[in-house]
């Protein structure tokens, strides 16, 4: 993929200091921690290494990333990497993908508390269907899935929701077989939407009396107790948006689809389209269009690009990628072997790696051939923070 031509770091790099100036006291540590990461990523300010080509004299410099979990450039090693993690967790079964969205009520609920109300999305989502999944008059089966955490639209407006990827069908609940679900429907829709409903509520409920939430600026009323219940009423009685969509094509289209949903961010740098110094134009997909070209370009002041970018930094240490069922993690590997087992499909994971393009060595990635004869390249020297390489690589050589 070519380096787009203008990038989230390149719009921080030019206005960070003035968002910052102008927004002092209102922006809180993981944001500031964000904007800094982003704009030193791959830049001499994190060190790097010198590479040369070993056939002929071309040198380069590249420059070491950030990681920053929230950085666009950073995404797509961070994914593949996970991803090589996942391929063994594979099964041969048709998966589904669940989605569950919080409504604008509670959107605003979870942006002034977010590590307590993302939490309660990912344990509502889970626990609505492991129950309804281990039901008999449905599925009658303990499943497993992964799910992820997006907070944004399109437009990078504040959006909570949850992405689920469910293999098909689970262990019974003996543990002898492998329960599948009817081809091509998983559970009910209304079914689960209305347990998800409840289950949230009641934790939202909880987390109020508990004093675990708290309220600011034109949602401080909500922090007296018959405020909140009034405020929360209406949702009782509204459908909340939970889908399935049909069936992945497959093991490998999981996959594919996973490389592109677990590392994603606010606003990929191929979205962008050009800054004119007071806006930012970028393309944004509007799904209330059903058909036709649902692709616009949206222009936002450059402040409000920057604020936008910012309302998705999750708090320190919380995690937005999460397995629960036969999938969580502490017995992950126990169950995946007993389900291939019944299955009859046991597999060696190295050979499952060997066949997956996605599993090969990284290390052409790393180090690309020689731009000028195409030869190998070699690191002929590293550079820690602050230094500056001895090697006499020019400039205009240095590497994205």
């Amino acid at each position: 993929m070519s380096r787009p031509k203008l990038e989230v770091a390149d719009i921080f790099r030019t206005h960070g200091d003035t968002y910052r100036r102008d927004h002092a006291g209102h922006l809180n540590l993981p944001q500031l921690k964000v904007m800094s990461s982003i704009e030193s990523c791959r830049t001499a300010a994190l060190g790097g290494h010198v590479a040369a080509c070993t056939k002929c004299d071309h040198q380069h410099i590249a420059y070491n990333s950030c990681r920053n979990r929230h950085c666009p450039k950073c995404q797509r090693a961070a994914a593949r990497d996970w991803m090589l993690a996942r391929m063994e967790d594979l099964l041969p079964v048709a998966y589904f993908h669940v989605v569950f969205t919080l409504p604008a009520q509670v959107a605003e609920i979870a942006y002034q508390n977010k590590a307590a109300v993302y939490g309660l999305l990912f344990k509502a989502s889970a626990q609505t269907l492991l129950t309804i999944a281990a039901d008999p008059k449905h599925l009658g089966a303990r499943i497993g899935m992964t799910s992820v955490l997006h907070t944004w639209g399109s437009a990078m407006t504040h959006h909570p929701h949850v992405h689920v990827i469910v293999p098909g069908g689970g262990l019974s609940a003996d543990g002898t077989r492998w329960v599948a679900c009817r081809p091509g429907f998983f559970l009910p829709v209304k079914v689960l939407s209305r347990l998800f409903r409840r289950l949230f509520l009641e934790g939202l409920a909880r987390l109020h009396t508990t004093g675990k939430l708290k309220f600011f600026s034109n949602l401080s009323g909500l922090a007296d107790p018959d405020t909140f219940a009034t405020h929360l009423a209406p949702l009782r009685r509204t459908e909340w948006v939970v889908y399935v969509k049909p069936p992945f094509g497959g093991p490998e289209a999981v996959l594919a689809y996973l490389s592109r949903y677990t590392h994603r961010v606010a606003i990929s740098n191929h979205r962008l389209i050009s800054t004119d110094g007071d806006t930012v134009s970028f393309r944004w997909k509007d799904y209330r269009i059903k058909r036709g070209d649902r692709m616009k370009t949206m222009r936002l002041p450059t402040d409000e690009f920057i604020r936008r970018f910012l309302i998705h930094v999750l708090p320190i240490g919380f995690h937005r990628i999460r397995h629960a069922g036969f999938l969580a993690n502490g017995i992950r590997r126990e169950r995946i072997a007993m389900v291939r087992r019944l299955l009859g499909t046991e597999s060696e994971p190295d050979q499952i790696n060997e066949e997956n393009p996605l599993s090969r060595a990284d290390e052409a990635d790393q180090l690309p051939p020689c731009p000028k004869c195409g030869g190998p390249m070699r690191i002929i020297e590293t550079f820690l923070r602050g230094q500056l390489p001895r090697s006499r690589a020019p400039p205009w050589e240095e590497a994205a």
